[in-house]
């Protein structure tokens, strides 16, 4: 056999075809020994998993927390791994969100945002929108308002006297902390920023002689959707606006509510004893029927609505 002739050739010697032909002269052999080997790897992998199932965490976990110690190991790659934190941080809290009730955990957003905001300290979106996130209420967000403006100030430290970052802590301290002195300050130290717009000097005076109200709610939420960069955030000051107007109109049936308990001496049982004719009850905004409790009389956002739950805070009842 010449080192050219391959194995199989005519030339090649019976000892070196031998095994090749012997195997496959046997494949009751192969066979079985494949299916046994393939029977053995899936009974590994279940022992594995019936081993480790109890050390598995029922929360995400985050390796490295420090955003320091990614920009190290970035090697000048930071813009790039701060977006592929940042969509991290979006889809965790999507899936909490959709997970509601008390598996509803956000104990890794800010973590995530801060980190993506050492990575980039100009992304503008994760101190704006991440505040947003870090503010609303349970169970859609964590309810830390304080972490909201924690972020917001890290980004005035990266960016001083950006407007937006000043107008946004005041607007956390209107909608969720409803502390409208400190809100009227940050929107006064907005309007002296670079570049703001008229209007934060008037919004200012407005919140401290109506803060709280349904139009002083309804002037920052119209304000943040003409300023949003982006939009899931449009969207959410579309729902909050709609959120108000909920709110007008259950203030009105309520009135009707009470004008029938009045006359009749108990609450209504059905929406036709307070509307004539009404089979089902009016439509909310968002297009889902009011709920009228009975016994009580209670007119509300029912459930299924994106409108629920309605603002316990800012907005949900007038000022006398």
């Amino acid at each position: 056999m010449t080192p050219r002739d391959p194995p199989g050739s005519a030339s090649a010697g019976p000892s070196a075809r031998r095994p090749a032909a012997s195997w496959a002269a046997r494949p009751g052999i192969v066979v079985p020994i494949l299916v046994l080997l393939a029977v053995a790897a899936a009974g590994l992998q279940y022992a594995r998993g019936r081993a480790y199932e109890a050390h598995r965490s029922a929360q995400p976990v985050l390796y490295v927390s420090s955003g320091a110690a990614l920009q190290r190991m970035a090697l000048s790659f930071d813009s790039a791994l701060a977006d592929l934190y940042w969509m991290r941080a979006v889809q965790h809290y999507g899936r909490t969100r959709r997970a509601g009730g008390a598996a509803g955990r956000y104990d890794l957003l800010y973590p995530l945002l801060d980190i993506v905001t050492t990575l980039d300290p100009r992304f503008d979106a994760a101190y704006r929108l991440g505040a947003v996130l870090l503010a609303e209420g349970h169970p859609n967000g964590p309810g830390r308002p304080d972490q909201a403006v924690a972020l917001l100030r890290k980004g005035l430290r990266a960016r001083p006297g950006r407007w937006q970052y000043l107008h946004d802590i005041g607007f956390v301290h209107y909608w969720w902390l409803q502390d409208y002195a400190a809100a009227a300050d940050w929107f006064r130290r907005a309007s002296e920023g670079s570049g703001a717009p008229w209007w934060l000097g008037s919004l200012a005076a407005d919140t401290l002689a109506r803060g709280g109200d349904r139009r002083g709610s309804r002037t920052l939420w119209r304000q943040v959707r003409a300023t949003a960069d982006s939009t899931w955030l449009r969207a959410e000051a579309d729902r909050r606006l709609l959120q108000l107007d909920a709110l007008d109109e259950i203030d009105a049936y309520t009135d009707a509510v009470d004008r029938f308990a009045q006359r009749a001496g108990r609450p209504p049982s059905a929406w036709a004893e307070v509307l004539a004719g009404a089979t089902a009850g009016p439509l909310d905004p968002a297009g889902h029927p009011y709920t009228l409790q009975h016994g009580s009389g209670v007119v509300a956002v029912a459930p299924q609505s994106p409108l629920f739950p309605l603002p316990a805070g800012p907005g949900a009842t007038d000022p006398p």
